[in-house]
């Protein structure tokens, strides 16, 4: 042992090595068990024991044998000059020497092994969680924050974003390299653009949870708005959605869209709101129909570079977890859920007003939005802000909360900076393609009107639907 130390030790170079991989080796191996007992770090620990340090152990592992050849140079060197060129090393097994340095060797290389095995495991595992994707980046600070208030806020980002199989984990590694550098320049875009145009198609992601073959059939949806008067109320949206599915051998509703048997193409920019040419065919590839604009709504359209897709889930369900709110349903959500008090005067109206104004920062915004509400209670209704005080503070902050968890001013994220596709607002979503400016060579327009197709209007902003009453009949 004491032969096999001073060959390590005999020298700068090596000696460095050695305390690099008995320092990390011995971090990695007592984080290892503190977390097999149950300790729970940060993402940014994780990134250190289970990415920094193999890594420091690895670099350390490689300056021994640096080392030591380097040490057998300048001593060959520093004999006498004009002798042969040094023969290569003999490992002489007969030699006890030689057999206690080879088995501490390979003692230790399974040792190393085995460290760098379970480091490596645990930095894939440290990497794939969502803590590393949402905490430890802030560029992915709103991301983060309407994930976790999104449906899917259970499910794991690398589910959506990776998904089964080694090629894509390969990929996304990659990219996450590219991503890393750009954190460290400082060269990401604020905000983020949209659509991510390599993520992986929905049917190997969201196919896995979610199976739009089957039959779903009509889905009754209420939406809850309320009214901007002094006095506010509730209104009542019922709409009965064909969401459809598989009959036989053929799908209907809404659905019908990402069929097995039936493949819908686009021609669109990169954004994907203006749509130039639409065109399905069978699982053959013969194509059964063929849509383009017609010549003056073409006119009309910006001269850019368009380019082919195939639609599937993503194309309408644009905003599946990381859902960006709209000021005025944002509102009427804290209204239905009471976080707003809706016995104060025009509180809906307010608001949304409120809420829709810049503020530099969220800290400035947490501040000012309170405060404006405050405000303008004590000039127009000074009983109110008097008797009601605790009310408006709790409001004004449930409107602040409102705008933390949309608007993102370092990012130069705002209202209407991703807005979704499962609609047909402002002429997008739907009316991307079913808008009357979509013509085959015959001159026939694909179907505008939503009711009946898509859903049916059973109630549409009712104080007192009817239909809510033979549902749901009150005492």
């Amino acid at each position: 042992m004491k032969d096999i130390l001073h060959a390590l030790t005999r020298n700068l170079i090596s000696l460095t090595g050695v305390a690099f991989a008995t320092l990390s080796g011995s971090l990695i191996l007592a984080f290892i068990l503190l977390d097999i007992l149950g300790f729970q770090g940060g993402p940014y620990l994780g990134i250190l024991v289970f990415a920094v340090l193999p890594g420091v152990l690895v670099v350390g592992l490689i300056l021994i044998p640096i080392g030591s050849l380097l040490a057998r140079r300048r001593k060959r060197k520093a004999e006498a000059r004009g002798e042969d060129e040094p023969s290569l090393p003999v490992l002489d097994f007969n030699k006890p020497r030689a057999r206690r340095i080879a088995i501490f060797v390979v003692a230790l290389t399974a040792v190393n092994v085995a460290l760098l095995s379970g480091g490596s495991y645990k930095a894939v595992e440290v990497m794939d969680s969502t803590e590393f994707c949402g905490t430890t980046c802030h560029v992915m600070k709103p991301e983060l924050t309407v994930y976790s208030r999104s449906p899917h806020a259970r499910v794991a980002c690398v589910n959506c974003h990776i998904g089964p199989g080694a090629s894509w984990f390969v990929k996304a590694k990659i990219s996450g390299t590219r991503q890393l550098f750009a954190v460290l320049f400082n060269t990401y875009e604020r905000p983020i653009q949209t659509p991510v145009h390599s993520l992986r198609p929905a049917r190997e992601t969201c196919e896995q949870c979610h199976w739009p073959q089957r039959f779903t059939g009509d889905r009754l949806k209420i939406l809850t708005s309320f009214t901007d008067d002094e006095k506010t109320e509730a209104l009542k949206t019922v709409l009965l959605i064909n969401i459809g599915g598989q009959v036989k051998d053929k799908t209907l509703g809404i659905h019908w869209h990402v069929a097995p048997q039936n493949r819908v193409r686009y021609l669109a920019d990169k954004k994907r709101k203006r749509v130039a040419e639409i065109e399905l065919s069978g699982t053959d590839g013969t194509i059964k129909k063929h849509f383009k604009l017609s010549p003056e709504a073409a006119a009309k359209q910006p001269k850019e570079e368009l380019e082919w897709r195939t639609m599937d889930c993503v194309d309408c369900h644009n905003r599946p977890t990381h859902v960006y709110g709209e000021p005025a349903e944002e509102v009427d959500h804290a209204l239905l859920v009471e976080r707003l008090d809706k016995e104060l005067p025009f509180i809906r109206r307010e608001a949304v007003r409120i809420v829709k104004e810049s503020y530099p920062t969220e800290a400035a915004a947490r501040a000012a939005i309170p405060a404006a509400l405050r405000a303008y209670y004590e000039k127009n209704y000074p009983d109110v802000a008097k008797t009601k005080a605790d009310a408006i503070q709790r409001s004004g902050d449930a409107i602040a909360e409102i705008f933390a968890a949309n608007v993102f001013p370092d990012m130069k994220v705002t209202w209407g900076t991703y807005p979704s596709m499962a609609n047909h607002h402002n002429d997008s979503g739907c009316f991307r393609c079913h808008n009357n400016d979509e013509v085959d060579d015959k001159g026939k327009k694909i179907a505008k009107d939503c009711d009946g197709m898509c859903h049916t209007a059973l109630a549409t902003e009712s104080k007192k639907p009817e239909i809510l009453d033979i549902l749901y009949p009150s005492e």
